[in-house]
């Protein structure tokens, strides 16, 4: 049995410890020639970048290769619905829904529904936090005690490293009682306060920066952070703060279990039995601000380029952000709240029943976006990291996401 606690919100930075697949039948889609999406224009790559930004031009040719790979990984890991997004200047566009969204009903999988987009939250989070330093009401090597109490080396450990993940704290979605109550009843509601006791409870894993350790609970203690400075709940802040200036218009943070229309069905085997169930109506809240957020292929577009660029920061926030320290894996390190992984910069998102990959290659201006309806693994790897390794083995080959073997499952 494949449990909700130690695989899918934990590897929301699936290339964290060893980046993350599906199948059904193929809807016709956008792709080369495509209409562009109504968004701003992509950003271009830098001045002094040569022609050849390593993007290969979206033909015809190049076209079909990504429909055979997305194809094959659908199949090969028994994908339901996909929709693959690829934006380059100068190269062209793709943009293509595959399988269903509904099983019950066969309703295909199309560009606009909405999902849940689990650790990619957490780029939201630390965003909301960053302007919240911007204005001065905090400062990144602030000690979490000075904002939350009862923390487990909270006078040492500082907002820096619970955004880098490097606090040492226990992971709340590891906890077997945890575990245990969230398989019971995937409907019922956690509190921040509950998800921290679950870690509190197993006290400091290394001292404060040691390592790098992707932990959900550093996220929860962020969130509560941002209510503290601002004085309002975490949800009226991301959406005044981030996804207002951000004109994300498909993108919420719910405060219930509701998805807003349309929307695709997620499917997941993290379930009591170890079938696979719908889990569209899971309560999301148990993942907060490390992973509740809802959104679809468009805004996460949008977001992937605003948040690799950091258009909503001063330009000495974005390159504390962008500092990035090991991971453990070749080619990738992980920063505030973001990784970049073989030069694409962003973050992933999995949790029961979805997967979302929105990372932006800033040397080609491209951005990639891929969005799924299962989180249920395939030989041990994430089925967003197989179609993101898929299409950029295609497209960027000298930038492949994330070009290396996942080692272990359980890991984000």
């Amino acid at each position: 049995m494949v449990k909700p606690s130690r695989m899918r919100l934990r590897r929301g930075c699936a290339a964290a410890a060893a980046v993350g697949v599906f199948a059904g039948p193929v809807l016709a889609g956008t792709a080369y020639g495509a209409a562009a999406i109504p968004l701003p224009p992509p950003s271009p790559p830098p001045a002094s970048a040569s022609a050849d930004t390593g993007f290969r031009p979206l033909t015809p040719a190049v076209v079909a290769q990504l429909d055979a790979a997305v194809r094959r990984v659908m199949r090969e890991a028994a994908v339901p619905g996909v929709t693959v997004g690829l934006w380059a200047p100068g190269k062209g566009s793709y943009v293509k829904s595959f399988g269903v969204a509904d099983k019950a009903t066969g309703a295909p999988m199309r560009v606009p529904l909405h999902v849940r987009i689990g650790s990619e939250t957490k780029t939201f989070t630390v965003t909301a936090l960053l302007r919240q330093v911007d204005r001065g009401r905090a400062a990144l090597d602030d000690p979490i005690g000075k904002y939350v109490t009862g923390v487990p080396n909270g006078d040492r450990i500082t907002l820096r490293q619970l955004a880098g993940m490097r606090s040492g704290l226990f992971n709340y979605s590891l906890d077997a009682d945890f575990d245990k109550r969230f398989l019971a009843d995937p409907n019922q509601p956690f509190s921040p306060r509950e998800l921290l006791d679950y870690s509190f409870r197993h006290g400091p894993q290394f001292e404060p920066g040691a390592r790098f350790d992707y932990s959900n609970t550093n996220l929860i203690l962020l969130g509560l952070v941002v209510e503290k400075l601002t004085g309002r709940p975490l949800h009226e802040v991301i959406a005044r703060d981030v996804l207002a200036p951000a004109g994300l218009r498909s993108t919420s943070f719910p405060t219930n279990a509701a998805l807003p229309a349309p929307y695709a069905h997620g499917y997941t085997d993290q379930t009591s039995s170890g079938r696979t169930e719908d889990a569209t109506g899971w309560n999301p809240s148990w993942a907060w601000a490390a992973g509740a957020m809802v959104s679809d292929l468009d805004d996460l577009r949008s977001w992937a380029r605003t948040l690799a660029t950091g258009t909503l920061l001063k330009p000495a926030t974005q390159a504390e952000r962008l500092k990035t320290t090991p991971m453990g894996v070749p080619g990738a390190g992980y920063g505030l709240g973001i990784f970049d992984v073989q030069g694409w910069i962003g973050h992933n998102g999995s949790i029961p029943g979805y997967q979302v990959l929105a990372v932006h290659l800033p040397q080609a201006g491209a951005t990639m976006v891929i969005v799924l309806n299962t989180d249920s693994g395939h030989d041990g790897q994430e089925p967003s990291t197989l179609f993101g390794q898929a299409v950029t083995e295609i497209v960027t080959p000298a930038h492949v996401y994330p070009g290396h073997k996942q080692l272990s499952p359980r890991t984000g």
